[in-house]
C-alpha cells in the first residue's frame, strides 16, 4: 500500500489521516513538522487558575472563533 504524499497535505489533512492512523509514526513527525512550519500557534505559561485566562485575550477569541466555525 502506498502512502500519501505527506508534504503536500494540509494541515487539515495531516491531522486527519493521523488521527485515522495513530499508530504511523511517519504521519505524526509530518503533522509536527507541518505545525511548527506554519508557528500559528500562541504560546503562554501555564495557568494556574481559569481566571488566568483573562491575561491573554488573543488566545480565548482564538479559541472562541475556532469553536464556532467547527459547528
Amino acid at each position: 500500500m502506498n502512502k500519501p504524499n505527506f508534504q503536500a497535505m494540509s494541515l487539515k489533512e495531516l491531522h486527519d489521516y493521523f488521527m485515522a492512523h495513530r499508530d504511523d509514526q511517519e504521519v505524526f513527525y509530518a503533522y509536527v513538522d507541518k505545525l511548527h512550519q506554519e508557528g500559528n500557534w500562541i504560546e503562554m505559561p501555564a495557568l494556574e487558575s481559569l481566571q488566568d485566562l483573562e491575561k491573554y485575550p488573543e488566545f480565548t477569541e482564538r479559541f472562541r472563533g475556532d469553536s464556532q466555525s467547527v459547528k
